[in-house]
């Protein structure tokens, strides 16, 4: 094979898996106009839109944030969204706020043009070939229109996410304060800043845990609420809450670990599919979570003995991907993996399946299986009464094992290059790298 043709086949595949994520969204804009709502994995009641947004923007804007909503958001989100609100409009209930305020559906559109600005600066200082094909699958992919269509607040700490992880800006500081804003956004995105400690880069990790800390005391005075000990709280109470849940953390999932919990569902799900199916599942899904926690662990201890082997955003992304394997804090999330994952070159066995793992979970819409139930409510998108239908589909099985496959292949390929490595440079145990 020629050179050239050998540089266009992996252009010539992007291409098509960015056609192929534009064309799921036509599927899903079609399926749209014809029915008045969004299909799974959209949140099936067809009313909610834009509401993780317009609901805490409510308490940004009353009293009770921590002692009756019992909100599991650092002060940060409240401060921010009591800026970018109209008070006006919170005197009633959120779903009256949602019509009301203007500036709050401005924000949430502002943002997503300045997520989809950032993603191709960035995609494109990597790499001008590949860069408008993956620009694609962030702005017109899943998890991006899910954050949109939710109005959750990982529109704004994924702008500031890029920032802190990507060739946004070379400037240090910038970096650390984008990142202290991201943890005080979602606080699980500590993981992926714990890149710096695997690769022993000490400084950015102490800077950037004094920014946030910093922000988070700021916050928490400017709100008088949100301690540790509130957090804390307010968190092991929303996790009772979740587990009864089931439902709606399958319907969207990156990881398989809701799937253990099939049989508390209060609808009959073996009149819709196999008992056997769902005895398979209990089996294999804490094999698969475990087996991926080992590889990551196996990757990351490898990462620690040749520091320069790989690149800091491959250990972010291991990093988030194990997490997010373990346990869903929803599918928008995957919006953090997935960019990590399009830094990397299309090049070795590793990347290039981690590459089309993330161009398939961009895919929008879904391939159902089962029905199991019919919701007739009001649409507010489609501003009309419609009656969604509802249930087992493929993505729910597919989409936490493409989140499987990218950690597997990027952590093998870590481990891989890490043994590569040790032929030219001893390992390093120190804390400092050599």
């Amino acid at each position: 094979m020629t050179a050239p043709r050998a540089r266009l086949l992996p252009l010539a595949a992007e291409i098509l898996l960015a056609l192929g994520v534009a064309a799921s969204l036509g599927w899903t804009l079609r399926f749209f106009l014809e029915f008045g709502y969004l299909p799974q994995p959209f949140v099936f009641d067809t009313n909610d839109t834009y509401m993780d947004w317009f609901n805490t923007a409510y308490w940004a804007n009353n009293r009770g944030i921590y002692d009756v909503w019992r909100s599991i958001y650092p002060p940060l989100s409240f401060v921010f969204l009591d800026a970018t609100s109209l008070p006006g409009c919170y005197l009633q209930s959120p779903f009256y706020a949602r019509d009301c305020d203007w500036l709050a559906r401005s924000t949430i559109h502002a943002f997503y043009v300045v997520d989809v600005v950032l993603a191709w600066i960035c995609f494109r200082r990597l790499d001008r070939r590949t860069a408008p094909m993956r620009t694609i699958a962030i702005a017109l992919g899943l998890p991006m229109l899910f954050t949109v269509e939710r109005g959750n607040l990982i529109l704004v700490a994924f702008a500031f996410f890029m920032i802190a992880h990507g060739p946004v800006t070379a400037s240090k500081p910038w970096r650390w304060f984008a990142a202290a804003v991201t943890i005080n956004f979602k606080p699980y995105l500590v993981l992926p800043m714990l890149a710096h400690a695997v690769k022993r880069d000490w400084r950015p990790l102490e800077a950037a845990g004094i920014a946030t800390v910093a922000l988070y005391l700021v916050t928490l005075a400017l709100i008088g609420s949100g301690t540790p000990m509130e957090l804390a709280s307010n968190t092991a109470n929303w996790v009772v809450f979740q587990g009864a849940q089931v439902w709606n953390e399958v319907n969207y999932s990156t990881s398989y670990a809701p799937f253990m919990m099939f049989r508390t569902l209060d609808i009959p799900l073996l009149q819709f599919v196999p008992s056997r199916l769902v005895e398979t599942i209990e089996y294999l899904v804490p094999i698969v979570i475990r087996s991926t926690q080992l590889v990551a662990l196996a990757a990351l201890a490898a990462a620690w003995l040749q520091p320069k082997a790989l690149p800091l955003h491959r250990v972010s992304a291991i990093l988030l991907g194990v997490y997010l394997v373990t346990q869903s804090p929803g599918g928008y999330t995957q919006l953090f993996l997935l960019f990590l994952v399009l830094m990397e070159t299309w090049k070795g066995a590793g990347p290039i399946l981690a590459i089309v793992a993330a161009y398939l979970l961009c895919l929008v819409g879904d391939w159902p299986l089962a029905t199991v139930l019919d919701v007739t409510s009001n649409s507010w998108l489609g501003d009309r009464t419609v009656t969604a239908s509802f249930g087992l589909t493929a993505g729910h099985f597919v989409r936490p094992g493409l989140v499987v496959l990218i950690v597997w292949a990027l952590s093998l390929d870590s481990i891989v290059r890490v043994a590569r490595a040790h032929r030219v440079e001893r390992p390093s145990l120190g804390l400092v790298p050599a």
